[in-house]
């Protein structure tokens, strides 16, 4: 979700002035994918517990880094039979793995606001390396007087990688649940120390 521009943080220099270190807030922020099923649809979901946090360096935007920690039980696909598949032993295995977790490890500047974050993304007890196209969305004081910032970003994911490759072989030619997953995270996150 983007942020709208209430107050802005630092109109001459609105990179530098967002230094500083972030909690993304989970009440406005998602962390979403979306996996095709049966070859002919996209089934989507979220996870709805999580937390993270963001360390901004405004003047040098590629020595920020992000840290993420998403609890795996908190599947919600709007159908609590297949959350309670999702999150079971034929795959995230919720049970052992309550947790799945990412930290980055390097940022390309891509332009006009755009940014490629390399880092790795823990699954059960694999760990690999996975790239987020990012955009800034913007940064705003909220009501409360806290600095806000957003990003939008995307990650393709070959789930199989972690081996998550339960499947079943469609008679109709194909599989039930396609390997490649696409991740959506959409983040708010709140400076500390500001109030």
């Amino acid at each position: 979700m983007f942020i709208r521009k209430e107050t802005t943080v630092s109109d001459a220099a609105p990179h530098e002035g967002l230094t500083g270190v972030y909690s993304i807030d989970p009440v406005h922020s998602t962390i979403g994918f979306s996996v095709r099923h049966a070859m002919i649809t996209n089934v989507r979901g979220k996870f709805t517990a999580f937390e993270g946090l963001l360390k901004l360096d405004g003047a040098h935007p590629t020595r920020s880094k992000a840290y993420l920690s998403v609890q795996t039980g908190s599947v919600d696909t709007g159908f609590a039979e297949r959350d309670a598949h999702v999150t079971g032993p034929d795959f995230l295995d919720s049970a052992t793995f309550p947790l799945m977790s990412f930290h980055s490890t390097g940022i390309l500047d891509a332009g006009d606001d755009r940014f490629r974050m390399a880092g790795y993304l823990r699954i059960k007890d694999v760990e690999l390396p996975v790239h987020i196209d990012l955009e800034f969305g913007g940064a705003s004081r909220d009501s409360y007087g806290q600095n806000r910032i957003g990003f939008e970003g995307t990650a393709t994911l070959q789930r199989s990688d972690w081996g998550l490759d339960r499947n079943t072989v469609l008679t109709t030619g194909g599989v039930l649940i396609s390997d490649k997953v696409k991740l959506m995270l959409d983040i708010s996150a709140v400076q500390l120390g500001t109030q």
